[in-house]
């Protein structure tokens, strides 16, 4: 997947999102040349970038996503998009530096690689030398990508008709939309994701396990945003390490995870393989803050609650602060998303737990429960959940599938009783 042209027109994307959906549907449907259909589908994603090699990277590693029949095919062909997308030209990458920082590589840094050593949906990463000595890594933005990613989200009002269709209109889909569009903006301002990795950086500064890389302001803008060098080992390299050093990252992730969501009042919405570096002695260094998503003030109250209560396995105090948290009425719908979130908080009621990938895909079947079954709900009962939950979801398919892929037992409870030792009763 070498250098080629990012389409940006909302009707040319669209219609070659539409091009994988039937191959992979006709694939799907006789059973025949489903690699193909998924080869193609990873080649269509990867060239469009943006969201849409978002949606691709997901498939790669959130379980439950992808039929099980044809799960194999596609995470092996979405495989290479996790690893790489297409790369921008150095002659783009090159122009965008002088328009964004006023002068070319060379003179800006005291050594820089042309060839990019990574490539993700919205930019990609040079390895580079500051004057002073510093190795850092310099993520600048595709050209294009951002005309790209407004016309995916220009396309959202088809797909917010498709939803509706579907039996969503009673879920609010434009409002799970407005979230959705307000988080993928912020990760085009790469400014706003500098400030919120001094943020977790300054969060997570007095722990030696988990490492943010500190931002280098001067080097930095809108377009481009340069930090300190991480070195570790890949996700794919961390998966087939010793037992005993998996146990070691899955705590770090679940503390870096919780950490953030229970104390800092925040979380990285985007928990792909390739944002976390896996380094020795259970460290992980974490990259990439563009979505992040806050938790309003009035509810972190009730999920330290509701996170005290799984731990204490107390039934009915869960149950209670998350009904206030979701402003649950009392009935079917109340009764349907008790279970599903009591389901999520398996690892903690029964800790220690065993992630596996059966029970990650459980929770994407679940949340398609939800959704069929509250068709039929009556007013009186129904309610929907707070839009902001949005991310809160894609956080947990993805971060879960990837602790189930570690495959290990961890006693989470633990590390969460350390957390919430710091916070208000």
């Amino acid at each position: 997947m070498d250098e080629r042209d990012l389409p940006t027109g909302r009707l040319g994307r669209f219609a070659r999102l539409a091009s994988t959906g039937l191959r992979a549907g006709v694939g799907a449907l006789l059973d025949q040349d489903a690699r193909a259909a998924a080869m193609h589908t990873a080649e269509v994603l990867g060239t469009l970038r943006g969201l849409a090699a978002k949606v691709g990277q997901m498939a790669s590693y959130v379980d439950g996503v992808i039929p099980e029949g044809q799960r194999d095919h596609y995470e092996l062909a979405m495989k290479g998009l996790r690893a790489a997308t297409p790369r921008s030209s150095a002659a783009e990458v090159r122009a965008l530096i002088v328009a964004e920082l006023g002068d070319v590589p060379e003179a800006l840094f005291a050594e820089w690689g042309d060839a990019p050593i990574a490539s993700a949906s919205i930019g990609q990463v040079h390895r580079a030398r500051l004057h002073d000595g510093r190795a850092v890594a310099v993520k600048v933005q595709h050209p294009g990508v951002a005309a790209a990613v407004e016309s995916d989200l220009s396309n959202g009002s088809i797909l917010t008709t498709m939803a509706s269709n579907l039996g969503m209109r009673r879920h609010d889909p434009d409002a799970v939309f407005a979230v959705i569009k307000a988080r993928f903006r912020e990760e085009l301002d790469y400014a706003h994701e500098a400030d919120n990795q001094r943020a977790f950086a300054e969060h997570f500064a007095g722990d030696r396990h988990i490492h943010v890389p500190a931002v280098v302001g001067e080097r930095s803008s809108a377009r481009v945003l340069t930090m300190g060098f991480l070195e570790g080992r890949s996700f794919d390299e961390a998966v087939a390490a010793p037992r005993a050093e998996r146990e070691a990252w899955a705590r770090t992730l679940w503390r870096y995870v919780f950490g953030a969501i229970l104390a800092g009042g925040r979380f990285n919405a985007d928990p792909h393989p390739g944002n976390y570096l896996f380094m020795d002695d259970g460290a992980v260094g974490v990259l990439d803050f563009g979505c992040v998503q806050r938790i309003p003030e009035g509810n972190r109250v009730h999920a330290w609650a509701m996170h005290r209560a799984a731990i204490a396995r107390d039934e009915a105090g869960f149950r209670r602060h998350l009904a206030l948290m979701m402003g649950a009425k009392p009935g079917r719908m109340e009764q349907l998303c008790a279970e599903y979130v009591r389901a999520a908080f398996r690892p903690l009621f029964e800790s220690p737990f065993h992630m596996t990938r059966p029970y990650a895909a459980s929770l994407v079947e679940g949340m398609r429960h939800i959704a069929k079954e509250s068709r039929s709900i009556p007013d009186a009962e129904f309610f929907t959940m707070p839009s902001e939950m949005t991310f809160m979801n894609r956080l947990q398919f993805g971060f879960y599938s990837l602790l189930a892929r570690l495959d290990v037992t961890v006693d989470y409870a633990a590390i969460e009783r350390e957390i919430l030792a710091t916070l208000p009763a």
